[in-house]
């Protein structure tokens, strides 16, 4: 049957990306507690085009990923790349899958169990003579006590629910449960998906304790994201979903800390 995409284009322009998007796939990835974890993402994949050709085969994509079943994790992806290049003869390939992690997360004072999820995305690429790189990006809950409030004010302060995200480009593999602890850490506290009374009681404590701006939530993971040698680039922000405000306050960082090493 005649193929219509390989049919000449006229119009001599390149096409950056072109592909598919929300394919929905298994997914394998490695649970520092469990070993394995098995989860599901949304799946967008993509290459270039040159102008010569009217279009790609967009099955190729699935039979790529198919190629790939039962092995699809973040070990396997520079393979992917270098499989799905060889594939269609592309100069680049682009992959992104957007997935959630699951932790157990013990409450603080009743210890009663319940699963947070965190919503997780890898961003890779990869062009022909050069290094794959692939970004990692971790949208992480947190609670905020307003600084501010807490002076001002004779009984209390205002909080917010924050979501900091989190990208980082790495020379090693680095546990998604270490990043997320980190960003925990920064904030005045980290949520639960399960909490008795007394761990509200805690939790709502702990938080009033350690009231921190939304600047001060990104300056505090970039100061200890810095000294880790493992990653090379990073970008973090966070927004705070105001209590008393009709908008919300966000602010963000991004550092090239490979550069930064070779300079100093």
């Amino acid at each position: 049957m005649t193929d219509i995409r390989h049919t000449p284009d006229h119009r001599n322009i390149d096409i950056d990306r072109v592909g598919i998007k929300k394919l929905v796939y298994p997914l394998v990835l490695r649970d520092q507690k469990n070993e394995l974890q098995h989860t599901t993402a949304e799946i967008n994949f993509y290459v270039d085009l040159p102008r010569e050709l009217k279009g790609t085969h967009m099955s190729r994509f699935v039979e790529v990923v198919n190629h790939f079943r039962g092995e699809i994790d973040l070990r396997h992806i520079d393979e992917m790349l270098d499989y799905a290049r060889d594939r269609f003869s592309a100069h680049t390939v682009h992959l992104e899958m957007t997935f959630p992690y699951f932790i157990s997360k013990s409450a603080p004072v009743s210890g009663a169990e319940g699963l947070m999820s965190y919503s997780c995305t890898i961003a890779a690429s990869s062009r022909s003579g050069e290094e794959s790189r692939s970004i990692l990006t971790l949208r992480v809950p947190v609670m905020a006590v307003c600084p501010c409030s807490k002076q001002i004010s004779d009984r209390g302060a205002h909080n917010q629910r924050s979501v900091v995200a989190l990208s980082v480009l790495t020379n090693e593999f680095v546990w998604l449960e270490e990043l997320i602890t980190l960003v925990e850490k920064s904030a005045s506290s980290e949520v639960f998906s399960h909490l008795k009374r007394e761990d509200e009681k805690y939790v709502t404590e702990h938080a009033y304790d350690n009231a921190v701006f939304v600047e001060d939530i990104v300056r505090n993971v970039a100061y200890k994201i810095q000294s880790d040698k493992r990653i090379d680039w990073f970008s973090v922000n966070a927004e705070n979903f105001e209590s008393i405000h009709s908008h919300n306050a966000y602010a963000s960082i991004e550092r090239d800390l490979k550069s930064d090493r070779r300079g100093s």
